[in-house]
């Protein structure tokens, strides 16, 4: 089977590296049709009139049609702006959209780029629902994000799939081996998805320990007015992430109370899991779809400081239950997320439409 991976899609962002790697793992060849747009952006939400250009410019140079032919074509994320476009360089074969998000719900809901009800949070519903309906095929991360997607976008259940995001595995492998003190570990973009302003309270309700936070964005004024327990790195190479996942007591996922933050589960947590690192996130109906409480991850009500506060001191004074939460963490993500078991997911889905 050969397919080509199409758009604007940003090449470094983990869920298109990732589907890259383990379609290549299950014997895919694949092929990429690449224009970059959004590629070394940290902070794409505040993407404004120039970004805006660079998009028009890079749609028109993707309207060349392939010389090559393919069995079907995928759409990486963010790619909602891209159909079009990929539309004409499949010629008549299967188009398979891997949006990740809705921009709707990313830029309106969940971040407060734009109010609800206003022309520009219009706008984006519109781009949701024509992007999604012009694929053959929309592949969500969970399943009850698939659910919010096709309602969104009227789609009957034939024309949307499942596979988790995943983790890398040349990059992401087990090795745990936590420092002395215990340190909690947070990686990500500091965005209202994640809770940062939970994570930061559950900080101050427990000085005693030491907290880790790495990254930056939206939330950075919440970042600088940190507690002193708190050590904040903007920035770190990707490929020294696992060295932070191996040496922290434990990783946190996601602690957002948006209808958004209910339905994903985040590339860290799928890091964390392959690291061997113990999670503890929100519980959430995406989150249960991978894993079980108290056995691979500890999950705590999402906005509830105090209870994250509570399991954070309970595992750091518990080091049988971290190893607990490590080997079922990790066996977790063997059974249900690894390349080896997405590769084959993800090939199925594509012979499925082909």
């Amino acid at each position: 089977m050969r397919v080509l991976y199409f758009g604007t899609y940003q090449r470094d962002y983990p869920r298109n590296a990732q589907v890259i790697s383990c379609l290549r793992g299950a014997g895919v060849e694949v092929d990429e049709h690449h224009v970059a747009v959004w590629d070394g952006r940290r902070d794409s939400w505040r993407a404004g009139l120039g970004a805006a250009a660079q998009l028009a410019a890079a749609e028109l140079r993707l309207l060349r049609r392939p010389s090559s032919t393919y069995d079907a074509l995928i759409v990486g994320y963010p790619g909602h702006f891209d159909l079009p476009a990929a539309r004409r360089a499949a010629r008549g074969r299967p188009i398979v959209f891997n949006p990740l998000v809705s921009l709707a719900d990313t830029f309106v809901a969940d971040r407060g780029r734009f109010r609800p009800g206003s022309a520009p949070a219009r706008a984006l519903a519109a781009v949701d629902r024509q992007a999604f309906r012009a694929a053959d095929l929309v592949v969500a991360d969970t399943r009850v994000h698939a659910d919010h997607l096709a309602k969104l976008a009227g789609l009957p259940h034939d024309r949307i799939d499942v596979a988790f995001v995943g983790a890398e595995d040349r990059v992401f492998a087990p090795g745990w081996s936590p420092d002395d003190p215990f340190t909690v570990l947070f990686v990500g973009k500091l965005i209202p998805l994640h809770g940062l302003e939970t994570i930061l309270a559950a900080a101050r309700s427990a000085p005693e320990l030491r907290f880790r936070l790495v990254g930056s964005g939206q939330l950075d004024a919440l970042a600088r007015a940190r507690s002193a327990n708190v050590e904040w790195i903007p920035w770190v190479d990707y490929e020294r992430l696992p060295l932070e996942l191996h040496r922290a007591g434990c990783a946190l996922g996601i602690f957002g109370t948006s209808a958004k933050a209910q339905r994903v589960i985040p590339n860290k947590a799928f890091q964390s899991l392959a690291c061997g690192t113990p999670l503890v996130t929100g519980d959430t109906a995406g989150a249960r779809e991978l894993l079980v409480a108290g056995k691979s991850a500890l999950l705590v009500p999402p906005g509830d400081a105090e209870a994250l506060a509570q399991a954070l001191r309970r595992l750091a004074g518990d080091p049988e239950l971290a190893s607990r939460l490590s080997t079922g963490g990790r066996a977790a993500y063997e059974a249900q997320a690894s390349e080896d078991v997405l590769g084959r997911r993800w090939r199925t889905i594509l012979e499925r439409v082909a």
